[in-house]
């Protein structure tokens, strides 16, 4: 089942194992909620999808919602008929084993730039984390005042790691944090993500399930969908890959027309982790990419496309779960998508200019690639978990022609990042 996803409703998660609830995104408190509901539906902590319901309507049953009587208990029970008519609630797979006394450090990184209400939630949420052995860096990207680092100071320098980035850029924010990494894993998310408790462990032991693995995405579910835009951007695009595990490396590929350029479809860098000698050896994040830049994004997809053409293997486990706030106004999500296509061009740009053997691999699925992008700029369809409902939507079709207009930019703006780039190492250099 493909839930639609419509706003204004309230986010919750519920774990059929777990008594009471509903509860807030990472269990931190139950809630009564009324109106609609988005659930994450949980076995054993395992997420198994999204469920919707209205809390104030009758049920199937005839029931009255929960503000007819004292039960609180009766929306738990709608939620949970839900799940069972739509998702496969069957016994949840067995959970990895604890990490043990010797559990491998993992290195998180947030890099933030003038949000210092964000971040703050963001850093909360990662500190509730039940992962032994995690530290914590926060990259303060070209910082205009020091309310990020009295915020640090605040939550917590024990536990949390100050760095300064003095030029602007997602990629060079996340470089400084991985040079000061010590973990032998490496994690990142973004200061407007609230992680779940179990992410890091998540994480870690997805990469100490499988040597082979290099490089593992996660869930990445809507925090709120308080208004239209947060609403749309899940049925445009959003971020979340589904409820089931995936690998992909070069010698699994399949017959996935776009692969490995379709790198979007691997994760997104607000749930993402990697060895750290890999990333390092593959030389990190490329500075002329990412948001703060002129091509406004990119650098995860260049690094996952980094990871798996170096013949490592990429892993999406659900289990990692982030809940994500997704820009609140329209304005600011027409934005978003155009940056997503510029960051999308500049990518590939960048992608067949350090690696031209890559040339020929691109213009063979550059036909299957030009007519996806003319289907979303046209009459955009069903992609995904909470996307139903896009055929003739011309508000969606209209988000398909500003990604579009940002992909033909992409290339122009990595050549002038390139250029800025350069300049800035000179600077640094004189």
């Amino acid at each position: 089942m493909t839930t639609v996803l419509r706003a204004p409703a309230q986010v919750v998660e519920l774990d059929l194992d777990r008594p009471g609830g509903p509860w807030r995104p990472g269990f931190t408190a139950p809630v009564r909620p009324q109106g609609p509901v988005v659930a994450l539906v949980r076995r054993a902590g395992r997420p198994l999808g999204l469920v919707a319901v209205d809390a104030d309507r009758p049920g199937p049953d005839g029931s009255a919602g929960p503000d007819a009587g004292p039960d609180a208990g009766r929306l738990r029970r709608r939620l949970v008929e839900a799940a069972e008519r739509h998702l496969d609630t069957g016994p949840a797979a067995p959970a990895p084993p604890p990490p043990g006394a010797r559990a491998p450090l993992v290195s998180v990184i947030v890099c933030t730039r003038g949000r210092p209400t964000l971040l703050g939630d963001s850093l909360s949420a990662l500190l509730r984390t039940d992962y032994p052995a995690t530290e914590f860096l926060v990259v303060d990207n070209a910082p205009e005042d020091d309310a990020t680092e009295r915020l640090i100071r605040a939550l917590g320098p024990d536990r949390l790691r100050y760095l300064r980035e003095p030029v602007p850029g997602l990629a060079r924010a996340r470089n400084r944090g991985l040079s000061a990494a010590r973990g032998e894993y490496v994690a990142f998310t973004d200061d407007d993500a609230l992680a779940d408790p179990g992410w890091v462990s998540a994480l870690a032991g997805a990469f100490r399930a499988d040597p082979r693995v290099s490089c593992v995405t996660g869930l990445v579910v809507p925090a709120e969908l308080d208004t239209e835009a947060q609403a749309v951007f899940e049925r445009y695009c959003g971020f979340g890959k589904g409820f089931a595990s995936r690998d992909w490396s070069t010698r699994t590929a399949g017959r996935d027309p776009l692969f490995p350029f379709a790198a979007g479809r691997f994760g997104t860098g607000a749930n993402m982790a990697f060895r750290t000698t890999v990333i390092r050896d593959l030389g990190g994040f490329d500075p002329a990419t990412g948001a703060g830049t002129p091509t406004r994004g990119g650098e995860d997809l260049l690094a996952f496309l980094r990871v798996l053409v170096a013949g490592h293997t990429l892993a999406y486990r659900p289990d990692a779960v982030v809940w994500h706030r997704h820009r609140r106004t329209m304005a600011e999500l027409e934005a978003q998508i155009q940056g997503f296509g510029t960051g999308l061009g500049a990518y590939l740009t960048a992608a067949v200019s350090q690696r031209p053997g890559l040339l020929a691999e691109l213009l063979r699925r550059l036909p299957a690639g030009t007519r996806y992008a003319l289907r979303r700029a046209v009459a955009p369809a069903p992609a995904g978990p909470g996307r139903g409902g896009r055929d003739g939507d011309p508000g969606l079709a209209r988000l398909g022609r500003l990604e579009l207009r940002g992909l033909l930019r992409g290339p122009f703006s990595y050549l002038v990042s390139r250029r800025q780039d350069r300049r800035f190492r000179a600077e640094d250099w004189s």
